[in-house]
């Protein structure tokens, strides 16, 4: 049981509502993904110390300006958990980070970005949405004959107030964060060139790139390459729990 603001909250409310919600599934598997990395990280010998603990509760406190003991106190009640139940977080989160690390070194890194280099390149991608492909070729046409800019079309048609706003601005995209005939499109093209109309869900796109960033093993991306080699042996250790478990039953 829980309180919130001095009402009560039954434990089976709580599983309900999960239920309902369709993110029981989702809690579940949190619960055996931490389970596995205890288990592995206990074999390995890897553990925290009470004082990289509390380094990083000092850094979190920090973080969100709890300067004062008592804010963290107001903070955790607020978050409906102890300092215990916090700090107990900040361990699992620690001991994730250090099984990720001895799991996945810089040699596994660099031959997987070496292997995989060109899924890392990006582009700075700007975007027109519009209801119609003849406007669509309306626009593109004006563009091309300097009667308008890119920038001022998306600000004065697109059908999306934030893109109005961002004149057209949609992002950094990696390779594979676009679809493959868009990727192919995109990756092919010179910047500045737009490119289009392309329907997308019933709707005309124009595409502008604007730079190409060629990939690069930043501290940035070699986290991110990190994290997603340890998210993929997470699941499948998962996996093959779960097929062992079914397999015995």
């Amino acid at each position: 049981m829980i309180k919130l603001k001095q009402i009560q909250i039954q434990d089976d409310e709580i599983l309900s509502q999960l239920k309902k919600d369709l993110k029981l599934k989702e809690v579940s598997i949190r619960v055996l993904q931490q389970r596995i990395i205890d288990q592995i990280a206990q074999e390995k010998g890897i553990t925290v110390t009470e004082s990289e603990i509390q380094a990083e509760a000092d850094r979190r406190r920090y973080e969100n300006r709890l300067y004062r003991a008592s804010d963290t106190f107001a903070w955790l009640s607020d978050q409906l958990i102890t300092a215990e139940e916090w700090e107990t977080g900040i361990r699992d989160a620690l001991i994730t980070e250090k099984l990720s690390q001895h799991l996945f070194s810089n040699p596994d890194i660099e031959k997987f970005f070496a292997e995989n280099q060109l899924d890392f390149d990006q582009v700075l991608l700007y975007r027109i949405v519009v209801p119609y492909e003849k406007l669509a070729k309306e626009i593109s046409y004006a563009i091309q004959e300097e009667e308008i800019s890119f920038y001022e079309a998306a600000h004065l048609y697109d059908v999306d107030p934030k893109r109005q706003k961002t004149c057209g601005y949609e992002g950094l995209f990696y390779r594979w964060n676009l679809k493959p005939d868009i990727s192919a499109l995109v990756f092919s093209s010179d910047p500045g060139k737009i490119l289009g109309p392309v329907t997308i869900d019933q709707a005309s796109h124009l595409l502008m790139v604007e730079e190409f960033v060629p990939a690069e093993l930043t501290p940035e991306r070699y986290k991110e390459i990190q994290n997603r080699m340890f998210n993929e042996w997470l699941a499948t250790e998962l996996n093959y729990q779960l097929n062992a478990q079914g397999n015995r039953t």
